[in-house]
């Protein structure tokens, strides 16, 4: 097709003009400084997988859609305190815990790349989409895994695994957005876009499209919301994937049909409005479904649905962790390779979501036309508010929470019944004075000098400030993992004393 040679050649030709990023600078992993590469690299808009894709929609009644999340918090606990990642620890330590489970650990960040080979040469179908954050693709270099990142390179870079392949952006330390300080929201996204183009290179990172909120955790709050659709589309991005309770209709009301592609609208308190295409993930026990296969048996049942006045095979989507319990070490992987042999001989297929969603697109299917939704509770929100400003809203929600106690602004995540706000003061108080420190004496220095973001002092300054905000040091409770997070803080705060 002219139009594929000519979106590849566009691609491939910017790629190749920006020089190669190193992956590590200072012992630091990169994070910054090339801010304006990226933006050229992530705003190319021409379709990505319709040039390579070997779906045709009017042969497929359904579809599915399957990701996988590796994570590995950094923490202070290397020989003499370093930074290491959680997974070296692991390895240093079999004797504590699941420690002992170190090796599939790291069998699990790497068996997708000997997965996908081994399914095509059989003459498989397969598809996967891959969310690793920051932390842990840094962890494997500090720990001289460099034969992970290698053998996911294979199905990364190379053009004949690359259909069956997409990487999914993220927060770069894994850190749920509706408690994350807003100005470094962004900075995240970025870091994250940085470390993967240093890793895997520039032609890798064009091709993602798709954002993996941390923990499905989806803010309610509008300014929150709005600035994190803002900065994903700011940032290149096209689509996110979010959890289906975390999300109601624009009337209040739990989605209709969740197996088509939604349009969510954010709108801040000053009536601003930004909005960007979701697939939504189903509710349920993540592993489990994804560990045995359970989006492609429900696709089995379903039939192709009409949206915007074309018919499009319905898409379930589902994510979970890649690598914890017994049912993602032990029975996905014959359950995965199960899966796809079964589908060859039918017309339930595995997408990619952006494949899915450039498929549908060609078809005729106006994106911007989709169902819409927004997020969880806001309804109550506006129902209550003729004019939109920041006051109205501040009263709004007030009122609200002073009528209903268990209504909040802390979004929805995977799980209903886990705050990631209440009960760890003692982690967020230091999160948020690190990030206000963070920003008032850096702000005016990159805002008169963009290129100290270059400078290694910074990379130490931000590099701290965003692992500070990783959520494993709420997530796995009091004791040792707060105190991981205030000595980071410590770190954090002395950095700025002494290098600004």
């Amino acid at each position: 097709m002219p139009f594929a040679a000519q979106s590849s050649a566009t691609q491939t030709a910017i790629a190749s003009s920006l020089p190669q990023l190193p992956e590590i600078i200072d012992n630091l992993p990169n994070l910054c400084g090339a801010e304006a590469n990226v933006q050229a690299i992530t705003q190319l808009q021409q379709p990505i997988w319709l040039p390579h894709t070997n779906l045709q929609l009017q042969n497929i009644s359904a579809g599915f859609a399957i990701a996988l999340h590796m994570h590995q918090p950094t923490i202070p606990a290397g020989a003499s305190g370093e930074l290491i990642g959680n997974l070296q620890r692991m390895f240093e330590h079999p004797n504590e815990g699941d420690n002992h489970n170190a090796g599939v650990f790291a069998w699990c960040y790497s068996r997708m790349a000997d997965f996908i080979p081994d399914l095509v040469s059989q003459g498989c179908n397969p598809r996967v989409m891959l969310d690793y954050s920051g932390n842990l693709l840094w962890g494997l270099r500090q720990m001289g895994r460099g034969d992970i990142l290698d053998n996911l390179k294979r199905i990364t870079c190379e053009q004949d695994y690359q259909p069956y392949v997409e990487w999914l952006g993220t927060l770069w330390s894994h850190a749920v957005v509706p408690s994350t300080p807003i100005p470094d929201i962004k900075l995240h996204i970025q870091a994250w876009q940085h470390q993967f183009a240093a890793v895997f290179g520039w032609e890798a990172l064009a091709r993602v499209k798709g954002f993996s909120p941390p923990e499905m955790h989806l803010p309610n709050h509008p300014d929150t919301l709005y600035e994190l659709i803002k900065a994903l589309k700011d940032c290149g991005y096209r689509w996110l994937l979010v959890q289906e309770h975390s999300v109601e209709s624009l009337n209040g009301h739990p989605l209709g049909f969740k197996h088509v592609p939604h349009r969510l609208v954010a709108r801040n308190s000053a009536g601003d409005v930004v909005s960007m295409t979701a697939l939504i993930k189903t509710q349920g026990s993540d592993t489990k479904l994804v560990g045995q296969m359970q989006p492609y048996y429900e696709a089995k049942t379903l039939s192709p649905v009409q949206i915007d006045g074309v018919m499009i095979p319905p898409l379930v989507s589902q994510i979970s962790d890649g690598e914890n319990g017994g049912v993602m070490m032990n029975e996905f992987p014959s359950a995965f390779k199960q899966a796809w042999g079964d589908a060859k001989q039918g017309k339930t297929v595995g997408f990619t979501g952006s494949e899915y969603l450039e498929l549908i697109e060609a078809a005729g299917c106006n994106l911007e036309n989709l169902p819409t939704c927004q997020a969880i509770g806001q309804y109550r929100i506006w129902e209550r508010i003729d004019t939109c400003t920041p006051e109205n809203v501040a009263r709004a929600i007030q009122e609200i929470q002073a009528e209903h106690p268990n209504f909040h602004m802390d979004g929805a995540s995977w799980t209903s019944d886990l705050s990631w706000v209440r009960g760890y003061e003692n982690v967020l108080t230091p999160m948020n004075q690190l990030s206000a420190q963070f920003h008032e004496a850096i702000d005016p220095l990159i805002q008169a000098d963009p290129a100290v973001a270059q400078q290694q002092r910074y990379r130490n300054a931000l590099l701290h400030n965003l692992l500070l905000q990783t959520s494993c040091f709420r997530y796995w409770g009091q004791g040792a993992w707060t105190d991981y997070a205030r000595e980071i803080a410590r770190r954090g705060e002395e950095i700025l004393r002494a290098e600004f």
